[in-house]
């Protein structure tokens, strides 16, 4: 086979016999430049004098020496911009939890090999497209507190909506709100870069609100175009906090003429320990008021059962690490399985966060979640463009319904 153009591999496992048959492998694919190391800590004092020294690296997670948790760790630390393949004899665990950890580091994780390792699966990960590792994201530009409370004052902030599908009819049921600040200079600006300085500083209560109003004017909207849709606003805990929120809820829908089940406020279970008792009164005359509640990214805090066990919630959303991959990720599905046989049998339900791509909508489908929500539906978008995707999408759905 013909050479491929020079790719610099490392080869870290303290077993020869691993390291002369990976050796073979690659120059069978046209790899020549292989250098191979028994000893991790050398593949480590290679890169502290030529961080460049490797294009790609592929190590063993069990090592004497330096474990491979190790060695990534001394990876970031180098800010090594090559890809990284894992290779391991341990369980299928291990190397995705190894897998996920690499990534979160920031490394160019092509994936992982389970030993014995499959030249044809070797090749895959080596042919992949990526060779470096995606730049580093700019600093994140932060907004101070009293430029927060400006932008709420002034009628800066703008709702974005991200549809809701019924997986049995595609039938459009709802949206998700998701705020933007639409700043004068820097243009559209992310909840992310904002949302906790205003949860610090006590303006999420306002900022809530706000959010609300505008949900509700556009609600109301729909009602009278012939889409009588259901509207989800996410709440902090400390709007959980407010005593009056109740009412001011109550009081806004009534102000907007959307009928009060028309409304869904998303709570994430994560947080929804704090202050217990508060909150408990303030989401139970909620619903005495027939406001939707709905469990926000299920499975990703520490007290979900006992959530759903006091509060009465009528929507249970499977949080999008779970669900995109599940068809591939036997963990992943099993969580989804579980988290949907709670739903059905408290009557709750379901809605997939993050279907991704046709196989998480045929996963979530087949396995009889309610609704979907995620890009392979649609992204988050203002009111007028959702008008225009919501004439469209009877196209795309009678080509997903096979109609």
């Amino acid at each position: 086979m013909s050479e491929r153009p020079a790719m610099k591999i490392f080869l870290i496992d303290d077993e020869p016999f691993a390291l002369r048959m990976l050796g073979h492998q690659l120059r069978t694919l046209g790899f020549t430049e292989v250098a191979s190391f028994e000893r991790a800590s050398d593949a480590l004092e290679a890169l502290e004098r030529d961080v460049a020294a490797a294009d790609m690296i592929l190590l063993d997670l069990q090592m004497p020496d330096l474990d491979g948790i190790e060695f990534v760790r001394h990876l970031a630390r180098l800010s090594f911009g090559g890809g990284v393949i894992l290779v391991s004899g341990e369980d299928e665990r291990i190397l995705q939890t190894a897998t996920t950890l690499a990534k979160a580091h920031a490394l160019n994780v092509r994936g992982g090999l389970h030993k014995p390792v499959s030249p044809d699966q070797l090749g895959k990960l080596l042919n992949a497209p990526q060779v470096n590792a995606p730049p580093a994201r700019a600093p994140r530009k932060s907004y101070t507190p009293e430029l927060i409370q400006q932008a709420i004052a002034n009628g800066h902030l703008v709702n974005y909506y991200q549809p809701k599908v019924e997986l049995a009819t595609g039938r459009v049921v709802g949206v998700e709100t998701l705020v933007r600040w639409q700043h004068p200079e820097d243009g559209l600006v992310f909840p992310d870069q904002f949302i906790t300085q205003a949860e610090e500083h006590q303006l999420i209560d306002a900022l809530t609100r706000a959010v609300l109003a505008m949900a509700l004017r556009q609600a109301r909207t729909w009602h009278d175009m012939g889409h009588p849709i259901t509207v989800a606003v996410n709440v902090s805990m400390d709007n959980l906090a407010s005593l009056d929120f109740p009412d001011f809820v109550d009081a806004a829908l009534r102000a907007s003429g959307v009928p009060n089940d028309r409304l869904v406020l998303e709570v994430t279970e994560s947080r929804l320990m704090t202050n217990a008792l508060t909150a408990l009164d303030i989401l139970t005359r909620l619903r005495l008021k027939h406001i939707g509640l709905s469990i926000d990214d299920f499975g990703t805090g520490h007290s979900s059962l006992a959530q759903l066990r006091n509060i009465p919630f009528i929507e249970l959303k499977i949080d999008r690490g779970f669900v995109h991959g599940a068809d591939r990720d036997p963990a992943s599905r099993a969580i989804v399985e579980a988290s949907l046989g709670m739903a059905r049998q408290l009557g709750l339900r379901s809605v997939a966060e993050g279907v991704e791509d046709r196989a998480d909508w045929e996963q979530m489908r087949e396995m009889g979640c309610d609704v979907a929500q995620g890009y392979f539906i649609a992204r988050p978008m203002p009111a007028d463009v959702f008008d225009r995707w919501h004439a469209d999408w009877d196209t795309h759905r009678a080509l997903l319904f096979g109609g």
